[in-house]
């Protein structure tokens, strides 16, 4: 399995987003900002992603997912990677 490193990338709003792609055609979108889950704290929500579309049908989960700091978006990450590739 290959290792990810993110690196967020912060605007002059104090916004912050990436787009992470894993090897098994799926990726991930990192975002922070005042209208985001957990944003106005200073937190994370991820959203994962197929051929650049969320997706709300996986074992990682059912919706996006909000209020993460650094740990619970490398553990998502993760979660993602190891997700077996879609039909």
């Amino acid at each position: 399995m290959q290792t990810v490193k993110v690196g967020m990338a912060k605007n002059r709003q104090n916004q912050y987003s990436r787009v992470v792609e894993f090897e098994n055609g799926y990726g991930a979108s990192i975002i922070s900002h005042d209208g985001s889950y957990g944003g106005d704290h200073g937190l994370f929500e991820v959203a994962v992603l197929h051929d650049d579309i969320i997706v709300y049908d996986t074992p990682v989960t059912h919706d996006t997912i909000g209020w993460l700091d650094f740990a619970g978006v490398a553990g998502i990450l993760k979660d993602i990677e190891e997700l077996p590739p879609r039909n």
